[in-house]
């Protein structure tokens, strides 16, 4: 009762509008630690604190402003300094935060249910298929964003001293963030995701010795191959184990951070020294406003990119293929693009050696930087080594993932190569892409006229039959120059001569080659599509290879 009444009483003597002003002010200061309603539109307008100022009071009272420093050297506050890389990767995992929270309402991890769930988030839940989306970009964005954070700060030297662990803890971040977005691959349990992921779990057995791969690859997967139980183990990492380790240890590098201070330019400062810590006060930058404004705003502008590549169609959507199907391999079957480098490294040798052993090795060299570059400058004419070997990673990535490809040390039947390239298994190809009404029911041949048929169905035989000549020609290529190298050998083998005589004897490609469409009305809503390629090797009889597809109205590969 006496609360009530000395409330009463305040009201009587302020005024009840004045008396709620006052409330609302006393809110503010608590919920801001120390900033009053006139302080936060004092740093709206840009005016100078108060004294003694209430916006530093924030940085040891606040549990969001916490753990960033009051100030900064305005040096590293400008944005071609650090790109703001680091508080963007922050950003993108609470995006998968907030995103996977939402989808793990509608999704549980068994193969009898994970497929039918990710179909019910696409078709019957609220912005499902936005939310997926954003997750999916997310998650893609986020292994680009700390990977080029990586890049900076090799770059500018600023792994090495004192921010030798802070690099560490940074290599140990972009692992978990490879293996976080690798683990999510495998959920959606579809074929695409299916068959990426038993890529990836087949190198685990390759561990040596023997006893150990095997051992970590059934920790990992349950059982020999992925099931129930791999699937169950990979949404557990994915939404529990690896997120934990991610938080733990972003806390441990943003504490580095913030203790040792992000390193300044090095032209700022003498060669072996490093004065982050030490800010004179004509170059200090204040955490509020002003570094916290161009955050917002950068936030802000990243955020609209995001949803306006989804709205806007540029992004193609997080892809859902067929039901993952443990029996059929898809051609053409690729790991994550992230993991290319290492699919690529597969094709060059034992698997144990290039895909466990150099992998281990590069990420070992990685975190050991800071601890084998002895080099006092951060300057980059004073490291041409360091920045001749980041040249040189680069660009055998980049070809290591072009390895990782179909395009590099894959050859499948010409006939198989063509059809795969007009209608594949997964994903959508010219002919899915067609909208569905346009797709002339009848029997379309590259040979005849094809005139009855839609515009879009006779630009599909068009490119048809260029693909079947185009497919022709490089394999007749790829058999003259294996001729040429057999034959360029001085003393070939008993081997090579029987080799060479078996290729004298083929006739590569497709010889005479054409093409048939068969598209049938198969039942409502549903069109049967046969693909038909001809070919006659000299001296022989007619080939054919053949393959049957089905298109529904609702697939929705068109866009529309």
């Amino acid at each position: 009762m006496g609360v009530i009444n000395n409330v009463t009483q305040e009201i009587r003597k302020e005024g009840l509008f004045q008396w709620m002003l006052r409330q609302l002010d006393v809110l503010i200061t608590r919920l801001t630690t120390g900033l009053n309603w006139n302080d936060l539109r004092s740093m709206a307008r840009g005016d100078e604190p108060r004294r003694p100022n209430p916006r530093l009071t924030v940085h040891s009272e606040s549990f969001f402003f916490h753990i960033k420093p009051s100030y900064y050297h305005q040096s590293v506050t400008k944005i071609g300094h650090t790109f703001r890389l680091g508080l963007l990767s922050t950003y993108f995992f609470l995006i998968e935060l907030v995103t996977g929270i939402f989808l793990m309402i509608y999704y549980a991890p068994t193969p009898e249910r994970a497929y039918g769930d990710m179909l019910n988030i696409i078709s019957g839940v609220p912005f499902g298929q936005f939310v997926r989306d954003i997750h999916r970009l997310g998650a893609e964005a986020m292994v680009i964003v700390v990977f080029l954070h990586m890049v900076r700060t090799y770059l500018t030297g600023s792994y090495k001293k004192p921010r030798q662990f802070t690099w560490l803890t940074g290599v140990i971040l972009l692992l978990a963030t490879l293996f976080l977005s690798f683990s999510g691959y495998l959920l959606p349990w579809d074929q695409l995701a299916y068959w990426a992921v038993t890529i990836g779990g087949s190198m685990i057995d390759k561990a040596p010795p023997p006893v150990l791969g095997k051992t970590a690859q059934l920790i990992l997967l349950g059982a020999p191959a992925i099931g129930a139980a791999g699937l169950l183990r990979f949404y557990l990492l994915h939404v529990l184990f690896v997120p934990l380790i991610v938080i733990f240890v972003f806390f441990i590098h943003y504490y580095k951070v913030v203790r040792v201070g992000i390193s300044l330019p090095s032209l700022q400062e003498e060669i072996g020294q490093d004065t982050a810590k030490r800010v004179p006060a004509d170059k200090r930058r204040y955490y509020l406003p002003d570094v916290f404004t161009d955050e917002m705003v950068f936030l802000g502008l990243i955020t609209f990119i995001l949803l306006a590549l989804i709205i806007f169609g540029v992004y193609p959507g997080a892809p859902l293929e067929h039901h993952a199907n443990p029996n059929k391999t898809p051609l053409h079957t690729e790991a994550p693009w992230y993991f290319l480098w290492i699919q690529g490294l597969l094709k060059l040798g034992d698997p144990t050696i290039m895909g466990v052993i150099v992998p281990t090795i590069v990420f070992g060299l990685l975190a050991i930087i800071p601890y084998i570059d002895f080099n006092p400058s951060r300057k980059a004419k004073d490291r041409p080594v360091a920045i001749a070997l980041w040249m040189f990673s680069m660009a055998v990535l980049v070809v290591l993932t072009w390895m990782g490809t179909p395009y590099f040390m894959v050859e499948s039947p010409p006939a198989e190569e063509v059809v795969q390239i007009m209608l594949p298994e997964e994903k959508d190809g010219p002919v899915r892409q067609t909208d569905w009404e346009l797709l002339t029911v009848g029997e379309w041949d590259t040979t005849q006229d094809n005139s009855a048929a839609s515009f879009d169905v006779q630009q599909l035989m068009v490119l048809f039959n260029d693909l079947i000549h185009e497919e022709h020609e490089k394999v007749v290529e790829r058999h003259e120059a294996k001729v040429n190298d057999l034959r360029s050998i001085r003393n070939p083998t008993p081997e090579e001569q029987e080799e060479l005589a078996k290729l004298l004897a083929t006739d590569p490609g497709l010889p005479n080659g054409s093409g048939k469409m068969i598209i049938e009305n198969w039942q409502e809503g549903l069109k049967k599509v046969t693909m038909r390629v001809f070919w006659t090797p000299e001296g022989d009889s007619e080939q054919t290879f053949e393959k049957t597809f089905y298109i529904h109205d609702d697939s929705n590969y068109d866009g529309q």
